[in-house]
């Protein structure tokens, strides 16, 4: 549709710019405002019809306001966002606009497609709608030109990639699983453990990258087998086991033949998915969110160029902080262990107690971080709908991994060490595990649902139940399992939403058959699994609403505890809201008031999700803030509740008043949304509880060897001991300390 089949009459953003400017707003001003509600996703309602996001943008880009906007304006950040969305969507075309464009502000149109995501989805009209463009602008047809080399490489990686898959078709879901096993044991485990003889190969995949490409393969799997494929049996376990697994650990001359040429068509396919991922994360994402960079044609190569080292070096930065923070949260369980009176107490048979202290020092950390930054509490609630206790929960998953870091991986790791052969060595641990009362040592494990809680009952002990209670451990495993037919239905049907990751939720669930891998949960980071276990699956529980309240009372409870006056979840009058809504946390001292809107995610690792975080959540905080310090500014110059609430004599002086994004992640730290600082809930916890200290890197011994937590003080291993308020804590000592981020003086660029 063209801008000339435009209904402007019944057209919801002329009506709100034509409101606007009749309320005394400039064209500017009602300009800006039409365009956030488009990219808020307003109006979402058309009486009482839900309005699609396609027909929201019908809308706004056949609408006369847009029609009337002059090209430079297209430069203002609002308008420029708003233009990346255009570039993203594919309904609706506005070939006036862009030619007004291209002819005084191609620079706007070439932003606006790499932050449009269009390198990746180059079959869109938009697409050709470039190519005409290319005619008239120098720039755009550069433009046009890096694209055509983008859309070459990806085309070749995807078509390398179906190749791949191809040559795997015909395994089920749990036999992809098996090759993985094998996999990761041969160059994943090795390299954790630091076998002498598993040194990295160039080309070889870092262990994240793996996990990302198995866990996308698993997903092609499982979207693609017939339904019946995702009904898993002892006999089709047994037969496949027979097949894939057996002839490569317990050759004989009388069975099958190894199937090298599945296990060498798998890595190769892995390889194929690491490249394509790769592709998109470090090219194709970094072409489109990275401003740090960009990338310059050589003939038909692209090559990058550095554009602005800060840009690389604050994203490099944030990942220093997030390794810091799981460091900080470990000193801060350690530190509860030894409070708790645990330190001296046995856990566990004599052979098993380093690593189950350090099992319920980790689940203590996890703990704790989950209930001061994510206002998580006891009982959460499982995708199953079960009520699940918390601290019992994550000790758990530590337990199991505690369990199959020593029974498989370290075992494995010696055994390689001897015989400098991963197929010997995974003989020699099945072969013990046999040995030792017929446990399965096998690369990854499966057990029904029944044996699984019996197993884990025994870690649900309590004086209500001394031997253990199977609802409990039922409920647990429910909290960390991966329904795989559930999960494969939804990809089949498209159905939106987020699916999991295996490290979240690693215990996957075949029909009545429970697999676990050792090489995932033996090695993954369970504080992150639980973390987006709870917020970013979890985010639609019934909990979560109450969870980001509690957010605020325990930061307010800090700031309360530093000597200021706090309101929590205040409401302006009408007279002086200006749309405000309710402000989450409000603290005084010092004649100084620190407004602040907190905001409860997950925690990301691309590029592109983390500028989706800033142009969403980021974005409309920083318009929140805005009009919540002004609504508290108005309530503060005469006498009012707030005022009486907070200490502050509006006849005496004027407050200085300043506002804070404080947000559960840490991506786009320390930049600025609508004006106002966004800075991590963690980073305000630290400077307030001025732990500055805690703030290292992991001990040693956490993983990989048998030598139990280094239970060293943390202020024994500190650089930076001094406090962050030398000269005695105050309102604005704390601005400074967060301004400045002081917190993080120790974190390498």
């Amino acid at each position: 549709m063209n801008v000339a089949e435009s209904p402007a009459a019944t057209n919801p953003y002329d009506r709100t710019f034509a409101r606007l400017c009749e309320d005394g707003n400039s064209y500017e001003d009602a300009v800006l405002r039409v365009t956030e509600d488009y990219l808020d996703g307003k109006p979402r309602l058309n009486g009482k019809r839900k309005i699609t996001k396609a027909e929201r943008d019908l809308a706004f880009w056949l609408s006369d306001v847009v029609q009337s906007i002059p090209a430079e304006h297209w430069r203002m950040a609002t308008l420029a966002l708003a233009l990346s969305h255009y570039f993203a969507q594919e309904r609706v075309a506005n070939p006036a606009l862009l030619a007004d464009l291209s002819r005084g502000a191609s620079d706007v149109i070439c932003h606006a497609v790499r932050r449009s995501g269009l390198v990746l989805q180059q079959h869109s009209p938009r697409r050709t709608e470039l190519d005409l463009l290319a005619a008239t602008s120098n720039e755009i047809a550069e433009l046009c030109r890096v694209l055509d080399i983008f859309d070459l490489a990806h085309r070749e990686r995807r078509s390398s990639l179906e190749i791949g898959k191809a040559m795997l078709a015909n395994l089920s879901p749990f036999e992809l699983l098996v090759y993985a096993s094998l996999y990761a044991f041969e160059h994943l485990v090795p390299h954790r453990f630091g076998v002498i003889s598993a040194q990295k190969a160039e080309g070889t995949p870092t262990e994240q990258e793996a996990w990302e490409a198995i866990n996308d393969l698993l997903h092609w799997k499982l979207e693609t087998v017939p339904e019946a494929a995702l009904r898993l049996s002892e006999t089709e376990i047994g037969a496949s086991l027979a097949e894939h697994l057996s002839p490569f650990l317990f050759p004989s001359p009388m069975g099958r033949s190894p199937r090298h040429d599945l296990r060498s068509a798998f890595e190769q396919l892995l390889l194929s998915q690491v490249e394509l991922n790769s592709f998109i994360s470090r090219s194709a994402d970094a072409f489109s969110y990275d401003d740090g960079i960009r990338f310059e044609r050589r003939g038909r190569q692209l090559e990058i160029e550095e554009a602005d080292p800060a840009a690389r070096c604050d994203w490099n930065r944030d990942g220093h902080k997030l390794n810091r923070l799981h460091g900080y949260w470990f000193f801060r369980g350690l530190e509860e262990f030894v409070a708790l009176g645990l330190a001296d107490k046995p856990m566990g048979r004599p052979e098993n107690q380093e690593a189950n202290r350090l099992a319920y020092i980790q689940a203590l950390r996890t703990q704790l971080r989950l209930m001061e930054v994510y206002g998580v509490d006891s009982p959460v609630t499982a995708e199953s709908g079960a009520k699940v206790a918390l601290f019992p929960a994550l000790l758990s998953l530590e337990l199991m991994s505690a369990h199959f870091q020593r029974d498989f991986l370290m075992a494995y790791a010696g055994h390689l060490a001897d015989s400098g052969h991963c197929i010997a060595a995974l003989n020699r641990l099945a072969m013990e595990g046999l040995a030792d009362g017929l446990q399965n040592r096998l690369p990854l494990t499966w057990s029904d649902r029944e044996t699984k809680i019996a197993n884990i009952v025994g870690w649900t002990v309590s004086a209500e139940f001394p031997q253990g209670n199977p609802r409990a451990a039922a409920a647990i495993l429910d909290f960390w399992t991966t329904d795989l037919h559930a999960m494969g239905k939804r990809l089949r049907d498209r159905t939106a939403g987020l699916q999991p990751e295996f490290c979240e939720r690693p215990i996957l669930k075949q029909g009545q058959t429970l697999i676990q891998l050792p090489w995932v949960v033996g090695l993954q980071n369970n504080s992150t699994a639980a973390i987006n276990n709870l917020r970013r699956l979890g985010a639609r529980r019934g909990e979560t609403g109450v969870e980001t309240r509690r957010i605020e009372e325990r930061v307010g409870l800090l700031f309360e505890q530093r000597g200021f006056r706090v309101a929590l979840n205040w409401h302006p009058r009408d007279e002086d809201a200006m749309n405000a809504g309710e402000i989450d946390l409000i603290c005084a001292r010092d004649d100084i008031v620190i407004v602040m809107e907190v905001k409860s995610t997950y925690l990301r690792r691309s590029q592109r999700d983390a500028w989706l975080h800033a142009t969403t959540t980021l974005r409309k905080a920083g318009q929140q803030l805005r009009k919540k310090v002004a609504a508290v500014r108005a309530a503060l110059v005469q006498p009012s509740e707030l005022g009486a609430l907070l200490g502050i004599d509006a006849a005496s002086s004027e407050p200085a008043i300043h506002g804070l994004i404080v947000d559960t992640s840490i991506e786009c730290d320390h930049q600025q949304f609508g004006g106002y600082l966004k800075v991590s809930v963690e980073e305000v916890l630290i400077a307030l509880r001025d732990e500055r200290h805690l703030l290292r890197d992991l001990p040693d011994g956490l993983a990989g060897d048998d030598s139990g937590p280094n239970t060293a003080r943390p202020a024994e291993q500190a650089s930076t001991t001094s406090s962050l308020y030398p000269e005695g804590f105050d309102a604005a000592g704390f601005l400074s300390v967060i301004r400045r981020g002081a917190v993080w003086d120790d974190v390498p660029d």
